[in-house]
């Protein structure tokens, strides 16, 4: 009996020592739950870029300046002093003896922007321009029962083309940006707060450019007091189409020409203009 309970004490002496073993194990070596630790996720290997070549560069930098807007310089001046501004920056453009006689005038800048804004829409500018009217009137003539523009009434403007197409497109291009702000501020006077006045302008100058260089006598009617073009195809063009007509093909001509070297300098490719057109009356 007394080595039984010998055996017994012994097994549970055992048994006890390795309880408390493996408790000291799970204490000291076992991490408690605050204690495991998260598995990292292996990040996947990425591949750093590659520096990019000095042509992509170059690329990068020439993109960013088209996207970047500038922005417009102060006014030099009020836009209500601004005439002798216009003046001192309009010498040099044209070699013609007349041109800057045109400049004595007031409020270039104000009747400059509404006379663009006219013709962009399809009006006559003549309103604005009052001091270009030539001092020989209009005039027709008569063969047999039928009444034409006088081709003698052309001349009248020869001397207006002549100096229109003696300026300098490039450094007249230069000159307005740098008058730019105070065409934007007549043109916020006219009553157009977001539009841009470039935009007008570039529109004004499509306009023009769709009329036609027209080939042969032109026949009209008369009215109360003026007359009409009985060639419909002529008489429904905008009424700035056909001031500029009734100018004459060699006067149109050289218009149109400046006109397009104007929008070129100003940045419009020459696919986004009109092409120039000949029109041949069809009465006679």
């Amino acid at each position: 009996m007394g080595s039984k309970k010998k055996g017994i004490w012994i097994g549970v002496i055992i048994l006890a020592l390795i309880g408390i073993g493996l408790g000291l194990y799970y204490y000291f070596f076992y991490p408690r739950p605050s204690e495991v630790p998260v598995p990292v996720a292996e990040q996947p290997y990425v591949k750093e870029p590659s520096p990019p070549t000095p042509e992509k560069v170059i690329i990068a930098e020439e993109k960013e300046k088209k996207e970047k807007k500038e922005i417009p310089p102060a006014p030099l001046v009020k836009l209500g002093q601004s005439d002798d501004l216009v003046r001192e920056r309009a010498k040099g453009l044209s070699p013609h003896p007349e041109f800057y006689n045109l400049l004595k005038i007031k409020n270039i800048i104000r009747r400059i922007t509404a006379a663009v804004d006219n013709i962009a829409e399809g009006l006559s500018p003549a309103p604005h321009l009052n001091f270009l009217a030539p001092q020989k009137p209009f005039t027709a003539k008569k063969e047999g029962e039928k009444l034409y523009l006088d081709p003698q009434s052309y001349q009248r403007y020869n001397l207006l083309a002549d100096m229109f197409q003696s300026l300098n497109a490039e450094a007249t291009i230069r000159t307005y940006r740098v008058l730019y702000p105070l065409f934007q501020e007549a043109y916020r006077e006219l009553g157009y707060p977001r539009r841009d006045f470039q935009d007008t302008l570039i529109r004004a100058i499509k306009e023009l450019l769709r009329a036609p260089m027209v080939e042969g006598e032109i026949l009209l009617e008369e009215r109360v007091i003026s007359y009409q073009i009985v060639d419909d195809d002529l008489e429904y063009l905008s009424d700035a189409q056909k001031n500029l007509i009734r100018m004459g093909p060699r006067n149109t001509r050289k218009i149109q020409e400046k006109l397009r070297e104007m929008a070129l300098a100003l940045g419009v490719p020459e696919y986004q203009l009109p092409k120039a057109r000949l029109y041949a009356t069809k009465a006679k």
